[in-house]
């Protein structure tokens, strides 16, 4: 889709997509690193959301009841996704988040927005999975504000890197609690549409980074 180019564009224009060396939190060096918090305009966040609904709009059919954004960068797209799909597609869905703390007054509690009901179908809405930590996290809030369907998991990019097995976060997630996931773009796809192309006269991902993109994969990727 036309919608995945564009997007992996507007990653490296947004300097959330870089190229080099890196660390990431499990300690593996990996040539490229995402790093959403680089996301920080209005103009941004209004893409973004685009982004996410086109991902949505494509793959989860059916009346979506909530977007649920995990504290704290979900917080962020649920809403930009639940405003394009308004203005986009003509869903109307509600949105809520979790606090990592528990309020102990007012109206309590630790979700906010959306009050979920039993029998609401759910779509989560996070940056990039990893090791699926803090997914792990989110399903026990979700499932103990309401007996709720998640109708699948949306990110901004599958990184395609073995988990705590053979598989991916992704399939693990799936294989565990049977969620689909739907990612925006794949590492493959970042690959194959930035090898040797111009963005804003710049070359980002040449022969060299490439071949480092390869075999870092072979290393910890899953095919």
């Amino acid at each position: 889709m036309p919608y995945k180019v564009d997007f992996i564009e507007f990653m490296v224009r947004s300097g959330v997509l870089t190229f080099g060396d890196f660390v990431t939190k499990s300690g593996r060096k990996t040539p490229y690193f995402i790093n959403t918090g680089n996301y920080r305009t209005g103009a941004q966040a209004a893409k973004l959301g685009e982004y996410y609904a086109a991902c949505v709009q494509e793959n989860i059919a059916g009346k979506i009841d909530a977007l649920f954004g995990p504290a704290y960068k979900g917080i962020p797209l649920a809403v930009a996704c639940a405003i394009a799909l308004s203005n986009n597609y003509g869903r109307n869905v509600n949105y809520c988040f979790n606090r990592k703390e528990v309020k102990d007054h007012g109206e309590g509690g630790t979700m906010v927005g959306y009050r979920l009901r039993s029998g609401d179908r759910v779509v989560i809405t996070e940056d990039v999975i990893t090791a699926g930590t803090a997914m792990r996290e989110c399903l026990p809030l979700l499932k103990a504000a309401a007996d709720v369907e998640i109708a699948g998991l949306v990110v901004s990019v599958d990184r395609m890197e073995r988990g705590k097995s053979e598989l991916s976060a992704i399939q693990e997630i799936e294989a565990e609690y049977g969620i689909p996931t739907y990612p925006i773009v794949t590492v493959r796809e970042i690959i194959d549409t930035l090898h040797n192309r111009s963005v804003d006269g710049r070359i980002v991902l040449d022969d060299e980074m490439r071949k480092k993109m390869e075999d870092y994969l072979d290393e910890y990727g899953t095919r």
